[in-house]
């Protein structure tokens, strides 16, 4: 992670964001959402990027699908289903403090969960579901969303005290010391209640919840804090699911720590948490050119990746990118979105300014709202422009590699080619690319400029530039601005 840069550095270019003129984000809340199809013929199999719509509620994510199969999405990740606890002012983080396995919180009943998988998997979209498995409530005692009474070591029917770790090597038994595994795997995580998941009665007890959510039709899992369990006892469960279905395992390690990612890859994909701050820093602080070999600590092949999360948004440092710089948010996710390392999860948030806050609610219990792009703090910002048009980039150049590297003298103007199916600029610098030519690998034609526009009815919404035939072509590229075109979006 590079240092800030000086003042100075950081005003101007605060002040280039400020003066930009061609916007990344025009019209991201009222576009058609062909963005990114363009004419592309790659099937559904391909496609792995991944929306994270963050505590939508049910209907919203079904009301959604539509449009995300249309942009080229292969799915969406949804929030807990299961029941959480209550807290006052209704926090986001109660609905990892599950007091059940009851399918019923704050953003709908098991009905309205089985009518948002039907409802997405009418159009091809797959529902990963964040499994909080690790753990139980963090509080003494209360009474659940859906009415279940609960103790901190007691949920009735489910769960009693020896069904918990009790670690006693820390205080409290919360985590003090992340170098120490044991204290990171049998003790506390924040005084939630830490499920001792090497028994045989508590692995089939998560076993069964997830295979409840596999029969209403989920795809696969987002599993949450997987590095407080042992690679084993993770196996372990995973090796009792009804079917295989995919997952990726959150699983925070920057280095430095005795838990690494790569124990958990023989069950799982991983999220690799040190490829948002890479990005981030170089896009807010260094030079662009010195992504040239980006990758993180597994291989790509089983690497989920992402610019930010819900937690790394309200705590990850200044490194972070999210919707609250668009113009570099923006820029970022066209990177991520043609760069081929890792699956890619783009983030949907809402806004916020206290990093408790939930979501727009309906009632003093919490009910979220249904969700409004552009107003109640939703942002929506998986439905800008350039990163739906770059969805369908990504997935119309899969599987090819980069080829053609350049980059201009200051490194923070790259462009590459992505075989011979795509094309993409990115100018992180703060003068423009005026009338300069580019070698690509792309059949001579006209395509339309997909990051500001897409193929509708035969014509381009947006800029277009011609091929020539020998894979040439010029093209003007604003400051704090991208270009790319795909074999998908050709008149």
């Amino acid at each position: 992670m590079r240092s800030p840069a000086p003042v100075s550095r950081y005003a101007a270019r605060l002040g280039a964001l400020a003066a930009a003129a061609l916007a990344l984000v025009a019209g991201c809340t009222v576009g058609t959402g062909a963005g990114g199809t363009g004419a592309t013929t790659r099937t559904e199999l391909e496609r792995d990027t991944v929306v994270n719509l963050f505590q939508w509620n049910w209907k919203s994510v079904a009301a959604e699908c539509p449009r995300l199969a249309k942009v080229g999405y292969a799915g969406v990740q949804v929030s807990p289903a299961q029941e959480h606890a209550q807290v006052v002012n209704n926090p986001w983080w109660v609905d990892y403090q599950p007091v059940s396995y009851q399918i019923a919180s704050r953003r709908g009943d098991r009905a309205a969960y089985a009518a948002m998988v039907q409802a997405c998997h009418a159009v091809g979209v797959k529902i990963y579901a964040d499994a909080v498995i690790n753990h139980m409530a963090g509080g003494d005692s209360g009474v659940g969303w859906a009415g279940s009474a609960w103790t901190h070591y007691d949920y009735p029917g489910i769960y009693q005290t020896q069904d918990f770790h009790h670690c006693g090597i820390a205080p409290n038994d919360d985590i003090a010391d992340y170098q120490n595994r044991a204290q990171v795997q049998t003790c506390e995580l924040v005084n939630l209640a830490d499920l001792d998941t090497g028994s045989d009665y508590v692995r089939g007890r998560i076993a069964a919840y997830l295979n409840d959510l596999i029969a209403l039709g989920v795809d696969g899992f987002r599993v949450d804090a997987v590095k407080h369990m042992s690679a084993d006892d993770v196996a372990a469960i995973m090796g009792r699911l009804s079917k295989p279905v995919e997952r990726y395992y959150e699983v925070i390690d920057k280095g430095g720590e005795p838990i690494s990612m790569t124990e958990y890859t023989g069950s799982g994909k991983v999220l690799v948490f040190s490829y948002g701050d890479e990005v981030g820093s170089a896009f807010q602080w260094g030079k662009i050119a010195t992504l040239r070999n980006l990758a993180g600590g597994v291989d790509g092949t089983v690497a989920r990746v992402f610019l930010d999360n819900h937690d790394t948004q309200r705590h990850g440092g200044a490194q972070v990118l999210t919707h609250k710089q668009p113009r570099l948010y923006a820029l970022a996710n066209v990177f991520m979105l043609a760069w081929p390392y890792g699956e890619p999860t783009v983030m949907s948030s809402y806004s916020f300014t206290d990093p408790d806050a939930g979501p727009a609610s309906t009632d003093q219990s919490g009910t979220t709202k249904d969700t409004a792009c552009g107003s109640d703090a939703w942002e929506c910002e998986h439905r800008w422009q350039s990163t739906e048009g770059m969805v369908g980039f990504h997935n119309v150049v899969k599987g090819t590699g980069v080829e053609l590297w350049w980059e201009d003298p200051s490194g923070n103007s790259v462009a590459f080619a992505r075989g011979d199916r795509g094309y993409v600029i990115v100018n992180n610098a703060t003068s423009p690319l005026a009338g300069r030519s580019f070698q690509s690998r792309m059949p001579p034609g006209t395509y339309c400029d997909i990051v500001h526009g897409a193929v509708v009815d035969g014509k381009c919404t947006g800029p277009s530039v011609t091929v020539k035939a020998d894979g040439w072509f010029t093209a003007d590229v604003a400051n704090l601005d991208a270009l790319a075109i795909h074999v998908g979006a050709k008149l």
